[in-house]
């Protein structure tokens, strides 16, 4: 067994406002390491669910045959001990294997038979993929500790059962597992798919070829194999009359995690981030806060990373930080942007442009489409995703990519819309924001330390009910509680 991840919790911002200002906006970087490579989790275990569309369509470009090979795949990188299932996906979902609803431990004799069993996967029916999740959810049942993952094939729409259906599984299926989904061809949707791994923590790609699922599929079981820690998630202390604008998942795909925020205690908030293995990820949170005369130093946020405890345990701090703000009159230092601040909010906005940019091209407004994706072009650009401008280049023609001039293309393939919408969520590390590893240069005249300290003797006129925090020129000691987060 490898040991439990150590977390690390990382903020990006410029803290200074200028006199009045209210908003404060930082990238939340965790990361997470654990030695030894990958291994089972810390606490309890796994538990995987294979869910594999057998609808009729399927049987079609062999898609069938190329899913049996990437089921088949999954299985055999299963650890031992690792408790699973496959499932067929139609009108109605049955067990491939074992026989009955129930899991079974991974061993080499279960993996044998599960292959055999998967071999004689055959395509007939329609696609209800909200009856599919809730099989999985009482599979997943009574697992309670383990990190729970199901893995979700489909080549089609909805469309044996109603929006509401899919809707109401998925909220029965939210915070009981995670989810991860392909669509194959090119008769899925992929809003759909977006819906479905949002809301279950997961992520989702275009498979134009059947040939490439096996290897996609072996990638996503070795990264569920990887995950080590359950139920992770992030808590959020604003200060007294302070209001928690959004918290965006940044890295690896742009996700508003903002409606998902459960209250936990005293101006704490939770917000639920799933299962860890060794990774990082980012996150844009935007505070607002009540404005301070000239000098005065705060914290706006205190964020902690919390793990559940096992066996009853209470529940545990893993990392916390501070973001911090100061109101100052010096023009250059609130004025300044925090270059992953800047760049995160690019990738945003691209994200969003491309989203509305496609879905006005299939509504036949091409004024709207036009605008949008020429947006998208200009801000590809400047945050450097150089994979989005070339999908870019298979929608429009560019014409001039600095000002975001761009002519619709007319015979643009299903495979290349769907892939461009499909990735406009992935975002990039590009060596410019891997600069912003290294602290940035300070201002004339700003000192060493330029986060302000937010502790007691530097901040009297602290907010009633914030907890004192420690000088950031040292390493951040937690503070006491006194929010009763």
């Amino acid at each position: 067994m490898s040991e439990r991840p150590e977390f690390t919790i990382r903020v990006d911002q410029n803290p200074y406002l200028p006199a009045g200002g209210r908003e404060m906006h930082a990238i939340v970087t965790v990361e997470s390491r654990a030695d030894g490579g990958t291994g089972p989790p810390a606490e309890g275990g796994a538990a995987e669910v294979i869910i594999i569309d057998t609808s009729g369509s399927m049987s079609y470009g062999g898609k069938m045959a190329a899913a049996r090979r990437a089921a088949k795949a999954a299985v055999e990188v299963l650890r031992d001990g690792v408790r699973f299932a496959v499932v067929a996906g139609a009108n109605r979902p049955r067990m491939i294997y074992p026989q009955g609803e129930r899991l079974v431990e991974a061993s080499a004799s279960t993996r044998r038979s599960a292959a055999n069993a998967v071999a004689r996967l055959d395509a007939a029916g329609g696609t209800a993929i909200g009856s599919w999740l809730r099989l999985a959810d009482r599979l997943f049942e009574g697992q309670d500790g383990l990190v729970k993952h199901a893995i979700l094939l489909t080549d089609g729409k909805n469309q044996h059962e109603s929006a509401e259906e899919l809707d109401a599984a998925l909220r029965q299926c939210t915070g009981r597992f995670l989810c991860d989904a392909r669509g194959v061809g090119t008769d899925w949707e992929v809003a759909e798919l977006r819906k479905i791994t949002s809301a279950l923590l997961g992520g989702f790609l275009d498979v134009p070829d059947p040939k490439d699922l096996e290897a996609d599929f072996l990638a996503m079981t070795r990264a569920a194999m990887g995950k080590q820690l359950a139920d992770v998630a992030l808590r959020v202390w604003t200060p007294q009359h302070a209001e928690l604008r959004f918290l965006k998942q940044m890295v690896p795909t742009v996700d508003d995690l903002t409606a998902r925020r459960a209250e936990s205690g005293t101006q704490t908030v939770d917000y639920p981030l799933g299962a860890w293995g060794s990774e990082n990820r980012e996150y844009h949170l935007c505070v607002e806060v009540p404005p301070g005369d000239i000098g005065r130093q705060m914290r706006a946020a205190w964020v902690k990373l919390i793990a559940p405890g096992a066996g009853g345990e209470a529940e545990r701090v893993l990392a916390s930080g501070n973001v911090l703000a100061e109101w100052t009159d010096d023009e250059a230092r609130s004025t300044r942007i925090n270059g992953r601040v800047a760049h995160h909010t690019g990738q945003s906005e691209l994200a969003d442009a491309i989203q509305e940019g496609l879905e006005a091209r299939r509504e036949g407004d091409e004024d709207t489409a036009t605008a949008r994706l020429g947006r998208a072009v200009v801000l590809a650009r400047e945050v450097g995703n150089e994979q989005i401008a070339g999908l870019l280049d298979k929608v429009v023609d560019v014409i001039d990519p600095a000002t975001g001039t761009v002519r619709l293309k007319s015979d643009v393939s299903k495979a290349d819309e769907m892939s461009l919408d499909t990735r406009s969520v992935r975002t990039v590390r590009t060596a410019r924001t891997r600069k912003d590893d290294v602290p940035p240069p300070r201002a004339p005249g700003e000192p060493p330390s330029a986060p302000p300290s937010a502790s007691p003797s530097a901040s009297p006129s602290a907010s009633p009910g914030e907890p004192p925090s420690a000088p950031q020129s040292t390493p951040p000691v937690t503070p006491p509680d006194e929010a009763g987060s």
